[in-house]
């Protein structure tokens, strides 16, 4: 079960690396204004705001990662907090988006079942 776990929150931050390159990196682009649903106009009067909310992505993504590392490395009580943070970050996260922006449920399904998951799957492995 904790390899599962695992497995689920690499995926999940992985998700979460790629939606960081579209917000920070291709915020502007044809392909991530239309994964958004953007405008060119609206994409560059918003490009700073994407910036930083793909930073954020990313920071949860690392938090995980190292997680995982703990984890396998063998302090699994720290590499638990810190997938406990991680990823259930990412799908709190991802229910305030699916609360508060009906039209954005697919996406905070996309972006928060695998978290959830993964942290359901680590609480019952614990």
């Amino acid at each position: 079960m904790l390899i599962f776990s695992l497995i689920l929150a690499a995926l999940a931050a992985l998700v979460h690396v790629v939606i960081f390159a579209l917000e920070s990196l291709m915020w502007t682009s044809a392909r991530a204004r239309r994964v958004f649903g953007t405008s060119l106009d609206e994409a560059r009067a918003t490009q700073q705001l994407a910036f930083n909310q793909g930073f954020y992505n990313l920071f949860l993504a690392i938090v995980a990662a190292v997680g995982i590392a703990f984890v396998l490395a063998g302090p699994v009580p720290v590499g638990a907090a810190l997938l406990f943070a991680g990823a259930g970050s990412m799908a709190a996260a991802a229910l305030v988006l699916f609360l508060s922006a009906p039209d954005k449920r697919g996406a905070a399904l996309k972006q928060g079942v695998l978290p959830l998951l993964s942290v359901l799957v680590l609480a019952i492995a614990l």
